[in-house]
């Protein structure tokens, strides 16, 4: 039921209530934290609305009419009404504040979010925060299903129940054991990469998913040859070191084998392997409290 337009709002209400109490319309502006001049108006506001006088003015300061009187108690049950709901309010908060619940894609779990968790426990000290940690599909249905707040993907393929921004931008490079022939100087073209049966990550990772759409727009109609699917970035690194075949993962999850040797990242001609991270939640809801803080840190540059 829609109230009547000339039911005051809570401000006033309580502002009559403080002027009664306090006996003075300067110290209840005071009491609120408004000047007298915002209380003055607000009590004319109030008296419009009620079509009545409610204050009258003395020497003494200021007392309820007849009139007054009556709203004023008519107003206290409203005024602690709207006390409680707002303690409420602040107890869900509070609630919704102690924890944090976060899915991510691996390669955000392992190289992006350490970083971002020691700056988020600076913001909320007290929350406790849970990671779960699959491929982007596993992370787009985690937050779907409302076991995390938000989430971070490396698919370019999001749900359209999803809204998504990005947070970060990566690429993602070819790899190679240091006695493989790409492991030469010089670049390799994306036929040679085509025609090569590779190490993939599993289906519904972000990785596979960004690389694939990549090598589909360079090559309309490829399709993968692959000689081994491993959930693991860890283990194809393993796999790819000890000469298995190539593969195709984030500079981020290589960048310390590629400094260190173990691996060696071939140029390839004509193909774009830039891609962006995202952070995902259900679309029509923004994120709130921590998962905020969570957010806003993501986004800010490094």
């Amino acid at each position: 039921m829609a109230l009547s337009p000339r039911v005051p709002d809570l401000a006033a209400l309580d502002l009559l209530l403080s002027v009664i109490e306090l006996g003075s319309l300067g110290r209840a502006a005071k009491a609120h934290g408004i000047s007298q001049p915002s209380a003055s108006s607000r009590i004319r506001y109030l008296e419009q609305l009620v079509g009545v006088p409610v204050l009258e003015r003395t020497t003494l300061g200021s007392r309820a009419t007849a009139a007054g009187a009556l709203i004023a108690e008519w107003a206290r049950d409203v005024v602690d009404a709207a006390a409680r709901l707002d303690a409420g309010i602040d107890t869900l908060r509070a609630q919704r504040d102690s924890q944090l619940r976060v899915a991510a894609s691996q390669t955000v779990a392992e190289y992006l979010f350490p970083k971002w968790l020691v700056a988020l426990r600076v913001r909320v000290p007290d929350t406790a925060i849970a990671l779960e940690s699959g491929n982007s599909a596993e992370v787009a249905r985690a937050v779907l299903e409302g076991r995390a707040e938000i989430g971070f993907v490396e698919s370019p393929q999001i749900p359209r129940e999803l809204e998504s921004h990005v947070v970060e931008r990566d690429r993602l490079v070819v790899v190679v054991a240091p006695g493989h022939p790409w492991a030469r100087p010089g670049k390799i073209t994306v036929a040679e990469l085509a025609g090569t049966p590779l190490i993939y990550r599993e289906r519904g990772s972000g990785t596979r998913n960004s690389f694939e759409r990549a090598m589909t727009r360079a090559l309309p109609g490829w399709e993968p040859a692959v000689v081994l699917e491993l959930s693991s970035t860890t283990a194809i690194k393993t796999a790819v070191a000890d000469g298995l075949a190539p593969a195709v993962l984030s500079s981020l999850a290589v960048a310390s084998e590629l400094a260190a040797g173990t691996l060696v990242s071939p140029e390839v001609a004509g193909l774009d392997l830039d891609r962006e991270l995202r952070a995902v939640w259900p679309r029509g809801q923004r994120p709130a409290g921590p998962a905020r803080d969570l957010y806003a840190i993501a986004r800010r540059p490094a």
